[in-house]
């Protein structure tokens, strides 16, 4: 937990709070029989020399945190003074990448994760409900989503919806209307990011849910039907009741995985309508030259504190439960 956990956080904790160094430049003059003209270049030697004295780079404290890249606490400031009305001020803040980031991860997890315990629990009772001899095909090919890395299932769908995709060229031929593309749009790329994200994380949330239904105790279902409850009410007064711990479980594993929502965003190439907080952070190290350690390590425990306020009223409602039952 220490070395693998607690040390790698306090870590970026402390990369956070440190920039990456300017480059030295040099201003030279030259002077010739036509004049004199300066020439700047890098001294590549005193650069270097920097770094290596200061490999964490110059200390910068809570700026990163507080620049336009970031809170944009100055730019938020003077948005809002500038604004006409609350939605001006809202495409304004839009145009700021970590709100726009932030934006799309809060409406991508609180869209897919009830969305994905609800149809999950549905496909859990519907496969139930099937004789013995088609449960276990079922099950199997429900799973097939799972099973498909992230990126990969990202990038077949990416080229499904392309207008020689199978998706996108039926779109085109109902609607008549050959310049019709899903990734044209801001909002369809949306929809279509949710319905990915369902559509994957939804075997995970059956498979929790079917095996919690084979715990069911038969003697309480044979009683609700003995006392004339529909199946409705039974599912509704005994069989959730009896799931809710897993549903707490579900609940807190999809906010965590949802809320860094990455790979959709690299398969779909939609940076320009749908960028994450991963996503963020994953743009600030891929540079050869100039990675952004200290933004990345800012973007982090940015999102390390939005995943903690997520789950914290969960975890207060699982300590009282646990609370109730022990008195």
């Amino acid at each position: 937990m220490f070395l693998l956990i607690a040390l790698p956080i306090i870590s970026v904790a402390v990369q956070s709070l440190y920039v990456e160094h300017e480059q030295v430049v040099l201003e030279t003059e030259n002077c010739g029989p036509f004049g004199c003209s300066k020439t700047v270049s890098v001294d590549t030697e005193a650069t270097e020399k920097l770094r290596e004295e200061e490999p964490l780079g110059r200390f910068n404290g809570l700026g990163t945190y507080t620049n336009r890249g970031h809170l944009a606490i100055d730019d938020l400031s003077l948005a809002w003074s500038e604004s006409k009305d609350i939605s001006d001020f809202v495409s304004k803040m839009m145009n700021l990448p970590f709100y726009k980031a932030l934006v799309f991860t809060l409406s991508y997890t609180f869209i897919v994760t009830p969305l994905v315990i609800v149809l999950g629990m549905v496909v859990a009772l519907c496969v139930n409900a099937l004789p013995k001899i088609v449960k276990g095909p079922t099950i199997f090919f429900s799973l097939l989503p799972m099973i498909v890395t992230p990126l990969i299932g990202s990038l077949i769908l990416f080229w499904m919806i392309d207008a020689d995709g199978v998706i996108g060229a039926t779109l085109q031929r109902w609607f008549e209307d050959d310049s019709l593309s899903l990734k044209a749009s801001p909002t369809l790329t949306w929809v279509t990011l949710f319905i990915y994200g369902i559509w994957h994380s939804i075997p995970f949330s059956f498979i929790v849910f079917y095996a919690g239904l084979q715990t069911v105790p038969t003697d309480t279902l044979e009683a609700s039907m003995i006392d004339g409850a529909s199946r409705w009410e039974t599912i509704r007064y005994v069989v959730i009741p009896h799931m809710a711990p897993l549903v707490t479980f579900v609940a807190l594993m999809q906010l965590m995985d949802n809320f860094r929502v990455f790979e959709p965003i690299v398969g779909f190439a939609s940076e320009a309508h749908a960028t994450s907080l991963s996503w963020l952070i994953y743009n600030d190290l891929r540079g050869t030259d100039s990675q952004l350690f200290g933004s990345a390590a800012s973007t982090s425990i940015l999102t390390i504190i939005g995943v903690a306020i997520l789950l914290t009223p969960v975890f207060i409602r699982t300590w009282r439960g646990f609370n109730r039952k022990s008195a």
